[in-house]
């Protein structure tokens, strides 16, 4: 299947949930392709993804890691989630979309640790100083962290340091309803 129709079936599938559990407050059509899908694929703006692995901490309905699988389908991701019924949900729309290479963990990231990670991303999940501290175990040396932030960046300098990284660069993205968007790049040295 193209991305186009994986993408379709996506909102589809968001949407018919969403009327049983509460996955996005956005149910919209339009809003939801851009609120969550283009706002998921703007993190291809700060990085090149190709083969990698990726964790997604706090995946909430799949969102930024099920459309950067849809977008990038090499990649080996990973989905940490936990409340139960998103989960299932993730499960399900996984099995839906045929998706490879993707693995649903119901359970808090802090209380997991898979290590040598290329990559992990988040995305509406806490404040940056904690988001920090849970994400950055996960990665190996010369890894990436990928916080989707609102235009104002909490300050996290200290947690950065002590969770053994160095801030790459804040990248400012604006999405196409205008919405304005950081991008915190975090490098595990």
């Amino acid at each position: 299947m193209n991305e186009e129709k994986l993408f379709n079936i996506y909102l589809t599938e968001l949407l018919e949930w969403n009327k049983k559990c509460n996955l996005t407050s956005i149910t919209d059509p339009k809003e939801i392709e851009v609120k969550h899908f283009e706002d998921s694929l703007s993190i291809l703006k700060a990085v090149e993804l190709q083969n990698q692995s990726v964790v997604d901490i706090g995946s909430g309905a799949g969102f930024p890691g099920i459309p950067l699988k849809i977008a990038r389908p090499n990649i080996k991701l990973t989905l940490i989630e936990a409340t139960r019924k998103k989960t299932e949900f993730l499960k399900h729309l996984i099995e839906v979309l045929n998706l490879q290479d993707v693995k649903v963990i119901w359970g808090r990231a802090e209380k997991r640790n898979p290590k040598n990670i290329d990559i992990v991303v988040a995305r509406a999940v806490a404040k940056l100083p904690k988001l920090v501290i849970i994400a950055l175990p996960y990665l190996k040396k010369g890894g990436l962290f990928i916080a989707q932030k609102g235009p104002i960046v909490e300050d996290a300098k200290n947690e950065i340091r002590e969770a053994g990284g160095r801030l790459k660069e804040i990248k400012q993205i604006e999405l196409s309803n205008g919405h304005k968007r950081s991008l915190v790049i975090i490098e595990k040295i």
